[in-house]
């Protein structure tokens, strides 16, 4: 199976002290997913490998064969994963607004009918779960439903090196295992979504809506 992990951070420079903290936490993620799951691929999409230009125009509004190279690259990428880790800290009560410029660049049917994993962090002592309130909505529509267990990192730069290892006093086995349950689930629903699509074109079977906004209204 496919998995793919976005980081919801361009931030590179200090302060706040450590930078690029979510790609701490990002690299945690794969190291766990590595291990538990070495026959599964894992990818971290980190948002400072695209230029996504000052005009938001987002993959599916190009004309067939015209859209940029790297977002038609990423658009292949989110249609062939099973699953998805989004990664994310906290601004102003919410989730990330680079974790969700780069997302609505992408059409859902791309990323529908399989789960996601919310993982959140901080400097701080919340870890960014308000952060993950909203990312459940935002999911939700995308339709990559995210799995009840979800993984929040207060501190993280207390927690993680940035190479994603654990720091020193820090129980490895412990972070691991907490990680680990949400992953679990993951692939759990992973597999099962996998099955039922091989089963069932979802898309054939549910109309995605794709001429007009009304399509969503009742009747």
């Amino acid at each position: 199976m496919k998995f793919l992990s976005f980081l919801g951070t361009v931030r590179d420079s200090a302060p706040p002290k450590p930078a690029r903290l979510g790609l701490r936490v990002a690299r945690a993620c794969a190291s766990v997913l590595k291990e538990s799951y070495p026959e599964h691929a894992n990818e971290i999409i980190d948002p400072l490998d695209f230029d996504l230009g000052g005009v938001f125009k987002p993959h599916f509004a190009y004309a067939r064969s015209k859209a940029p190279s790297e977002l038609h690259a990423l658009a292949e990428k989110i249609e062939a994963a099973d699953a998805y880790v989004m990664i994310s800290p906290e601004y102003n009560h919410s989730m990330s607004p680079t974790l969700a410029h780069l997302l609505n660049h992408f059409g859902s049917s791309l990323f529908a009918y399989k789960p996601s994993v919310i993982v959140t962090y901080s400097a701080g002592q919340w870890g960014g779960m308000r952060a993950a309130v909203a990312l459940r909505t935002f999911l939700s529509e995308l339709g990559c439903l995210p799995v009840s267990a979800m993984v929040h990192v207060p501190k993280a730069q207390d927690v993680y090196r940035e190479d994603g290892t654990v720091q020193e006093g820090v129980d490895a086995k412990d972070w691991s295992g907490y990680l680990g349950r949400a992953f679990a689930q993951m692939l759990w629903w992973a597999e099962a979504a996998g099955t039922q699509r091989a089963r069932v074109d979802p898309h054939a079977a549910v109309k995605d809506f794709k001429r007009d906004p009304a399509q969503r209204n009742a009747p």
